[in-house]
């Protein structure tokens, strides 16, 4: 199992259109997928680890879409176009710097256990159980 440094679920298909412009969503994920693929972060020797990405349906905002959730911090971007994307991935993804003024919400992801997202990304990267 390859190590993973981060998820980015990205609301882009919206098929009732609630929360964004299809085509803009389109837009924002075809930027997505060529910024991952351009700097390379989805080399599986990365030492940081893949950087992961899936187009979602609905991530039940409904609003100030597109929304681009990212995992393991929980931080749910609002209004992400194609424009955003690129500093995203520069500062948030690469530079370990969220930017805070497009911050929707965050919500750290914690399993039922109670353990901290770090531990368990720690021990999904290291095949602990």
């Amino acid at each position: 199992m390859q190590r993973v440094s981060h998820h980015l679920l990205l609301c882009a298909t919206a098929t009732k259109a609630k929360c964004c412009d299809s085509a803009l969503g389109a837009q924002t994920w075809n930027e997505l997928k060529s910024v991952v693929r351009e700097l390379n972060l989805e080399n599986p020797e990365r030492p940081e680890g893949i950087v992961l990405r899936s187009k979602a349906d609905c991530l039940r905002v409904c609003e100030r879409g597109p929304i681009l959730l990212v995992w393991p911090e929980g931080i749910w971007y609002a209004n992400v176009s194609p424009d955003r994307i690129k500093r995203i991935i520069d500062e948030h993804i690469i530079g370990q710097q969220p930017i805070e003024e497009w911050i929707l919400k965050r919500t750290p992801f914690e399993v039922n256990t109670g353990v901290p997202s770090e531990k368990i990304t720690s021990q999904i990267n290291s095949g602990e159980d």
